[in-house]
């Protein structure tokens, strides 16, 4: 079963090991790792075939903050895939209300009670609201996300995220901040845009 704990601080320590530990699984930080999860796990064409290799998803997971063991089969990535599907609504929503009805929905559906968890004195305290701390991956990552993705409407009282403006481009990402609202994932959609219009008016 997976551990989704960080290794304990050692007694006397001024710092949990590789970093700070709220900072790496921080609400922002959860709901980027949610966006992705969502980039890789439905980043290609849809259908049989097309799901990426369990390290691949293993290597998101590592890169947020995971440090226990990530021992992904596939079919760990295809619940994931499922729930990947599920969580696009949310990005895709165009407004909180809207945004907000797709997360009642999810949390109705596929969420246990809150709780809180230390995994038995691996981690500071912390909320979950899968069934419990050796929960599948699909389901953690699902409730895990559906949490991050709620706090952040209440937080800001808009969607926490967005699709990606561009045509070619699959991608979904967690908008933030006061200034003028995205529209593209990167710099790179928003470049290859700007040149496709250009091209257009030319």
């Amino acid at each position: 079963m997976p551990s989704r704990a960080a290794p304990p601080t050692a007694p006397g320590s001024a710092d949990p090991p590789e970093g700070d530990w709220s900072t790496r699984h921080s609400v922002l930080s959860t709901a980027r790792r949610t966006a992705a999860l969502v980039n890789v796990l439905s980043g290609g064409p849809p259908g049989p075939g097309s799901a990426p290799e369990p390290d691949a998803v293993a290597d998101v997971l590592r890169a947020y903050g995971e440090s226990g063991p990530v021992a992904l089969t596939s079919t760990d990535v295809d619940g994931m895939r499922a729930a990947a599907v599920l969580l696009r609504e949310v990005f895709a929503a165009d407004s909180a209300d809207a945004a907000a009805h797709v997360l009642n929905r999810l949390l109705e559906a596929h969420t246990g009670a809150l709780r809180l968890t230390s995994h038995k004195g691996g981690t500071p305290w912390h909320p979950h609201l899968d069934g419990g701390d050796d929960a599948p991956w699909p389901e953690w990552f699902l409730a895990s996300s559906c949490m991050a993705l709620a706090v952040l409407v209440w937080d800001r009282q808009r969607p926490p995220g967005r699709c990606c403006a561009s045509g070619a481009c699959r991608n979904v990402f967690i908008s933030q901040g006061s200034g003028p609202e995205r529209r593209y994932c990167s710099r790179r959609c928003a470049t290859r845009e700007r040149v496709a219009a250009h091209r257009r008016r030319g």
